[in-house]
């Protein structure tokens, strides 16, 4: 259907926004979801249905597979809060990629593309992008085509089955006649609530951080490593099924060196009772001492010195991984049968010694298997998460060593890995500025001179979400540094800055000795970066994760400064 939707872009968006939306869908309206949040339009067509949301207040992603209508659509929508994307149904593996839930999932005269063996399949992912209390509504078409479209039966008492077995809560049916007057068409609408997540990964997490046996604090680590590593690195994924989400093992061993490190290291407190050593702190690790978080940071080059240790130092801790947490960590109600992470390791190679942390060299240690719906679980809750594992941690380790001041256990373990840091930003402004390069607010757009006082702002707020990549660091004016504050700039004001931002990033980065950075930093923590290393591809990922941190931790947009510019 995408090359006819395509070749007759024109004709078909003309017939689309012929009908309006409350016409449309003015049966299952009273049931939206509030307050107003993410809405998914599969099949957007013209743009018309996500106007409408849009205008309601709504976020909106717009999925179209059809290149020439998603075009029209995207120029329809332009001025409002939709972001289009190529992406369909059965798998819609782009939209899956993002790690997020939706309030409003719309599937408006789709279902009927389906063949019949792919319709259970597609409502089972639909199911699991909505949120809890969210809505799925899906518009069926009956009766057949009028050219050479092909369109399969659609059966609404099956699609109620398949809901019950999701444990959804159905609203509505409701029959209509085709408003273009069609012989033979006719429309059914079917509403849908989830009452619960329904994927079980909660009370997983619940029993493994509060109620399962531990001997030491290795089970919780785990946890706190793969939160992490899905919460701030979505685009290290290797690969994914419906059921399975591949990550490389050495990510996972690095994020137990930064987390354990500091405990260890530099305030020596008891990870397990007794006084029993720890099987990844061989000399490699204590040779990491001195060595900042900074300094092991995904891009990173590396000299030959530091990338032997690191190297060294994940290969015992992916070791002790294996061999401890994994190992004990299983489905409750499983009898000790059912795993529910699986790794698969390969024998490393550690010469010649990598020049760069990259996921490349994180994949020579094998990879790491997560639960799909785990992986999503912490990719949309680890701000909730993340204090439970903390506090569960301090428990512990107040039970090896009770005269431990508990304040100092909690600040030790909320400790960040890297903290904020604006230093190489602020070389290179100051490195342009001196070679004459204009450098603007990418707010403003006011010149920043070397006489003015400037800041350099975390596009996406640090307190929200910590990331130093350079891709974030933004030159702007202290007066819209301070306006902006922890705020998540709205989808229009990034709009408003697309050009002055890329131009930054064109003459900061691009040519120099940190374009690859750029780029290995963005292709890992940023989701759906398209193949080309290209700074519009990078915008656009960019505009996703702002929409993925939006919808997850529901963050007030900052709509720019107020005043007027000089």
């Amino acid at each position: 259907m995408k090359d006819i939707y395509s070749d007759n872009a024109g004709y078909y968006f003309e017939q689309y926004q012929k009908l309006d939306f409350n016409d449309v869908h003015g049966s299952w309206l009273k049931h939206l979801p509030e307050p107003n949040g993410l809405a998914l339009d599969i099949g957007a067509g013209s743009g018309r249905d996500a106007a409408a949301l849009a205008k309601r207040g709504w976020d909106v992603l717009a999925v179209e597979p059809a290149a020439g209508l998603r075009e029209k659509g995207e120029a329809f929508t332009a001025g409002l809060s939709v972001q289009w994307m190529d992406d369909s149904l059965p798998a819609l593996n782009k939209v899956r990629k993002l790690g997020f839930k939706v309030s409003l999932i719309l599937v408006s005269a789709v279902w009927m593309y389906l063949p019949e063996q792919e319709q259970e399949r597609a409502f089972r992912i639909l199911t699991e992008l909505l949120s809890p209390g969210g809505l799925l509504v899906i518009t069926l078409r009956h009766g057949p085509s009028s050219d050479e479209r092909i369109f399969y039966p659609v059966d609404p008492q099956q699609i109620k089955c398949w809901a019950c077995h999701r444990s959804l809560t159905h609203l509505l049916t409701v029959q209509n006649d085709d408003l273009l007057q069609r012989p033979l068409v006719s429309w059914e609408t079917l509403a849908f609530t989830l009452p619960d997540d329904g994927t079980g990964a909660l009370s997983l997490l619940r029993h493994v951080i509060v109620n399962d046996n531990k001997s030491s604090t290795y089970k919780l680590g785990l946890l706190r490593a793969l939160a992490s590593i899905a919460e701030y690195m979505p685009g290290i994924v290797m690969g994914r099924t419906d059921e399975w989400v591949d990550i490389p093992l050495g990510a996972v061993g690095l994020y137990w060196i930064k987390l354990y490190k500091p405990l260890i290291l530099e305030h020596d407190l008891r990870q397990a009772p007794g006084n029993r050593g720890y099987g990844f702190n061989k000399d490699a690790f204590k040779a990491l001492s001195d060595v900042s978080g900074l300094d092991m940071r995904i891009g990173q080059p590396l000299d030959n010195a530091l990338a032997k240790e690191l190297m060294n130092a994940i290969r015992d801790a992916v070791s002790t991984i294996k061999g401890m947490p994994v190992k004990h960590i299983f489905w409750p109600g499983s009898g000790g049968e059912r795993p529910v992470f699986h790794v698969r390791r390969k024998t490393v190679t550690l010469m010649p010694p990598p020049k760069r942390l990259d996921k490349e060299t994180l994949a020579r240690f094998g990879y790491f298997r997560v639960p799909m719906a785990l992986w999503n679980c912490f990719s949309q809750h680890n701000c909730w998460i993340d204090p439970a594992i903390v506090n569960e941690w301090v428990q512990l380790m107040r039970g090896y060593v009770p005269t431990h001041d508990i304040g100092h256990l909690y600040q030790t373990l909320f400790q960040q890995e890297a903290k904020r840091d604006t230093s190489l930003l602020r070389k290179c402004v100051t490195e342009k500025q001196r070679e004459n390069h204009p450098v603007e607010c990418v707010w403003t757009g006011r010149r920043l001179t070397r006489k003015s006082t400037y800041c350099i702002d975390h596009c996406l707020p640090w307190a929200r979400w910590s990331n130093n990549d350079l891709w974030n660091l933004l030159p702007t004016t202290q007066q819209a540094n301070a306006d902006k504050s922890d705020k998540l700039p709205s989808q229009a004001l990034m709009e408003q800055a697309r050009e002055r931002i890329i131009t930054w990033w064109e003459i900061a980065f691009m040519g120099s000795s940190l374009e690859k950075q750029f780029y290995t930093e963005a292709r890992t923590s940023l989701p759906m970066l398209k193949g080309d290393d290209t700074l519009e591809n990078v915008f656009e990922a960019l505009m996703l994760q702002r929409l993925r941190l939006k919808a997850n931790q529901q963050l007030t947009e900052w709509q720019g400064m107020k005043e007027k510019k000089r």
